[in-house]
């Protein structure tokens, strides 16, 4: 228990970080590309307050998630183990970047990036993703207007700007769909929650229309079949259902060793940490190193 306060005292006044610390632990990794990331990389959006539960709880982890806690909150990440960050362009993460770099930083990140006409960084002082990935919401919008030869233009793009070259998505069909036709993307995202179906796909299947995201038990074993037929590395994300399945240690142990029974070893999964009440990210390391 001390030390569990303690870790608490520390990030409520901001203070977790690398200074004074033990040896930096390590994780297994995979290959992406010339890269080498952890089978266990950290997720965005508790850092930028996207709860996917309500707005209260969005206000709540904006307010927790100040730019000194954020700086430190990788840095505690990068002491457990973690070597790569998933997140989405911005001010805020530009500055935490920069910050965790002149402590010593090596962190490395993979953008989630809707922008369609990118071209690269233009400020020198921005640090540089090791990866770009065209988002899944995007996706699969694109994917359900026909409109699959604007995303393979993003790839090409991000690929010729010198970047590793990602697809997220959230549907099953369309993870099979786009890796047979034999893209030059370096690897997916594959969420293994469909929570951005069509409405009236959702109504068809329930019978009703439910209040907010629906987050069916059965998706992540058909997300994770497909995800074992793709070649290509895949990056499984919202592994914990986006925070409803952490009612209890034993939940979040079962769902990361679903998550890495189910994936290949050449994959890896991104799970985000609000860690306001306990460490989690030193939780959630210790189920990778246990089952990655």
């Amino acid at each position: 228990m001390t030390a569990r306060r303690t870790f608490l005292n520390q990030m409520l006044s901001g203070g977790i970080g690398l200074a004074g610390s033990a040896q930096p632990k390590t994780l297994p990794t995979i290959r992406l590309g010339d890269k080498r990331v952890t089978r266990l990389i950290v997720g965005n959006n508790p850092l930028q307050g996207f709860s996917h539960t309500s707005k209260r709880l969005d206000q709540l982890m904006n307010a927790y998630f100040t730019h000194e806690r954020c700086v430190d909150f990788v840095l505690h990440c990068e002491e457990q183990g973690i070597n790569t960050w998933q997140t989405v362009p911005g001010n805020k993460f530009r500055k935490v970047m920069r910050a965790v770099r002149e402590r010593g930083s090596g962190m490395q990140f993979i953008l989630l990036s809707t922008e369609m006409k990118f071209t690269g960084f233009d400020d020198p002082a921005d640090p540089k993703p090791i990866a770009i990935v065209a988002q899944g919401v995007m996706v699969d919008q694109m994917m359900r207007a026909g409109q699959h030869d604007k995303i393979h233009d993003y790839v090409k793009r991000i690929r010729d700007a010198g970047f590793l070259a990602g697809i997220s998505t959230h549907d099953p069909d369309h993870l099979s769909r786009i890796d047979g036709y034999g893209w030059e993307n370096d690897f997916y995202m594959a969420c293994f929650y469909n929570v951005y179906r069509p409405a009236e796909e959702i109504t068809h299947k329930l019978a009703d229309t439910p209040v907010g995201e629906t987050y069916l038990a059965s998706e992540p074993a058909r997300m994770t079949a497909r995800i074992r037929q793709v070649r290509k590395p895949c990056l499984g994300y919202k592994i914990l259902a986006a925070g409803r399945v952490c009612e209890s240690r034993e939940a979040v142990q079962s769902a990361f060793q679903f998550a890495y029974a189910n994936i290949k070893p050449s994959d890896a999964v991104i799970a985000g940490f609000y860690p306001v009440f306990h460490d989690e990210v030193a939780e959630g390391c210790e189920f990778a190193r246990s089952f990655a």
